[in-house]
């Protein structure tokens, strides 16, 4: 183990606190659309960046779910945190899960928006190669962008997107990480535990679906709920963030366990 502390940035002094996890595409900057709008006295929020993004955009790593979830819990350490919430996309999410499977005593809630099960996701042949190729490949970045957000947003919002993941990740780390998201199954670790779990899906998403969620979140889970936002996709934090915000929030408040941490 190392002293590595993972990038990150502090906002608001509430009592509860808030790990921000990003997802395979961006950094930290993830959540920047919803900034603006947090409850920033219930609430610390802590966004980090996960090694080969961001600010730990050179650093080394097994580049894996369960590295970055011992790398929670020490920067829980650094910031005297007892316990927290994770609020984590896509990969995000896995991460998330990955803490209910080691440390789920130090868990107050967990929300995955848009998240990846944790039993990985499987992908056909060509899906793939599609996301395998995205580490060296800008098109295939902006092919899966569109197909996630169900083909409706505009080619800017698209190409800017594709200009910031290729900005704040190293290939390398980006195609590791794949296949630590997509084919690690530990589910049979994560099943059973009894922290507050919500998965917020985008009705536009076509592959981490609120259907999908049913299959694995839900039935893992036992204290899981599910919302699943009409207008939204793949990225709720851009596409959707006013109503993204009331689902976590309302949710994280509804902890009555907050003086604990």
């Amino acid at each position: 183990m190392t002293s590595f502390v993972l990038p990150h940035e502090l906002h608001g002094d509430g009592a509860h606190k808030v790990f921000a996890v990003h997802g395979w595409f961006a950094d930290r900057s993830a959540f920047a659309p919803v900034l603006p709008d947090l409850d920033r006295t219930a609430f610390q929020y802590a966004l980090v960046d996960l090694r080969g993004y961001g600010a730990a955009k050179d650093l080394g790593g097994t580049y894996a779910t369960a590295e970055a979830a011992w790398d929670l819990v020490a920067l829980a350490d650094r910031l005297g945190w007892e316990r927290f919430s994770v609020v984590g996309h896509s990969m995000g999410g896995a991460v998330g899960q990955r803490l209910l499977a080691h440390a789920p005593h130090r868990l107050r809630r967990l929300v995955g928006v848009s998240p990846v099960p944790a039993s990985g996701l499987a992908l056909p042949p060509e899906q793939w190669e599609l996301f395998a190729d995205a580490a060296h490949r800008p098109e295939n970045r902006r092919v899966i962008l569109d197909i996630t957000t169900g083909g409706r947003r505009p080619a800017a919002w698209l190409d800017r997107m594709v200009a910031r993941s290729l900005e704040v990740s190293d290939p390398k780390a980006f195609r590791a990480w794949l296949d630590s998201w997509a084919g690690e199954d530990f589910h049979e670790r994560a099943e059973g535990a009894t922290v507050p779990a919500l998965a917020v899906t985008g009705a536009l998403d076509p592959a981490l679906s609120a259907e999908l969620m049913r299959e694995t979140w839900l039935r893992w889970y036992p204290r899981a709920e599910l919302c699943e936002l009409p207008a939204a996709g793949h990225y709720p934090m851009d596409e959707t963030p006013l109503e993204l915000i009331r689902v976590v929030e309302d949710f994280l408040r509804a902890d009555l366990d907050g003086e604990r941490s």
